[in-house]
């Protein structure tokens, strides 16, 4: 065995109802002053309010920002950090989905550290000291509550990564009250997501791939494998919905330290460029990169389908790797996530430009185990139309 590292939040707390307890639980380490991160849908949905006078009513003072959008630009990033300095604040919250916990992460960092948001981008940029910081997850899909990684899209459409161990919370809270509300195609998106994540970390080709990582993927997939369907078709289960959030979690864990490769690479431009859902980005390109990469992933493949699948391992292990392919296509259409590059509007014409997006994603792509050129990238998004 070679020699890894492996980081993860400081503490976690998963507990249905937990976030009633949020003063209780982190009181020691939020100060009192505190900068809230979030969204209009959350607000909306009347997540938000509950949780503001929860800490009001403990004597904490709450600044909120609400203004989080889908595929953060930077300007929302630098608006939000220069609130947090006027306000003095002495901690973060971030609450929702993963837009809103990595804006916050970069809040808590920018605010903390002093640093400038354009000398940070990439692996180990990040030096700084942070805010105190809590991350509390409204989806099962992006495990960024527990990942030291914050994307935001930079100019039209590129995304640009900032990872550092400093992104890492002091506090994950997971209470699966937060997701009941999520609508179905939500549900099932993130869900397909968090998939993703434990199946590139498991396969990944990072020098750091490690056994905690491999062990915290299987146990990802056989929680989301098992639940996914009843969150989506039984939307109030809340033994589902807690499965499904603990298993984005250990999702998180993993591919925190063995990174996610082709899959997320292909995915970064569809959303960037055509404003899909994360989620379903890498839903669409899912089976094609997974074929893609059977040459040199066959066992790996053949390992994990049964954890997702049961019934696959009566397959032979030569063919489990592409019949999985073909299972985690059909099960997006089942859930009702879009299956085709034209679901979402985009055309032949389309692909050039995001094969050549692609590959300005080396991050990501130095992990995959096949190597991904423009050409592979071009037959892959032909092949998802």
């Amino acid at each position: 065995m070679t020699g890894f590292v492996f980081n993860t939040a400081a503490s976690v707390v998963c507990e249905p109802g937990a976030v009633q307890k949020l003063d209780e639980l982190t009181l020691k380490t939020i100060g009192k002053r505190v900068f809230l991160v979030s969204d209009k849908g959350l607000m909306k949905a009347g997540l938000v309010e509950p949780v503001i006078t929860q800490l009001e009513a403990a004597g904490i003072d709450v600044t909120l920002f609400d203004d989080v959008v889908a595929d953060p630009p930077e300007a929302i990033v630098l608006h939000a950090a220069e609130l947090a300095k006027a306000a003095d604040v002495d901690s973060v919250i971030g609450l929702g989905g993963g837009s809103s916990l990595d804006v916050a992460k970069l809040v808590a960092l920018l605010v903390g550290g002093g640093e400038q948001l354009a000398d940070i981008y990439g692996v180990g940029m990040a030096k700084g000291k942070r805010l105190p910081l809590i991350l509390i997850p409204t989806t099962a899909g992006t495990g960024s509550e527990v990942t030291p990684i914050s994307i935001i899209t930079t100019g039209e459409a590129e995304k640009k990564g900032v990872v550092s161990p400093s992104l890492l919370p002091d506090v994950a809270l997971l209470d699966a009250d937060l997701t009941v509300g999520l609508p179905p195609h939500v549900t099932a998106a993130t869900g397909i997501d968090a998939m993703v994540h434990a199946i590139e970390a498991y396969t990944s080709t990072s020098a750091n791939n490690n056994p905690v990582s491999k062990v915290l993927a299987q146990e990802a997939l056989r929680l989301l494998g098992a639940n996914i369907e009843k969150a989506v078709n039984t939307p109030l289960d809340k033994e589902a919905r807690s499965n499904m959030l603990l298993g984005s979690m250990l999702a998180g864990q993993a591919f925190a330290n063995s990174p996610v490769a082709a899959v997320h690479a292909l995915a970064y431009p569809i959303g960037g460029i055509f404003h899909v859902p994360h989620g379903v980005s890498n839903a669409l390109v899912l089976p094609h990169v997974m074929r893609f990469n059977l040459p040199t992933c066959a066992q790996a493949y053949a390992e994990l389908a049964p954890l997702v699948f049961p019934e696959l391992a009566e397959i032979p292990t030569d063919n489990r790797g592409d019949v999985f392919a073909d299972r985690l296509a059909e099960l997006s259409k089942v859930l009702g996530v879009e299956t085709t590059l034209r679901e979402v509007g985009i055309g032949e014409q389309d692909v050039v430009k995001l094969a050549s997006e692609a590959m300005k994603q080396t991050r990501l792509l130095v992990n995959n185990p096949r190597e991904v050129d423009e050409d592979s990238a071009l037959k892959i998004y032909q092949q998802a139309l």
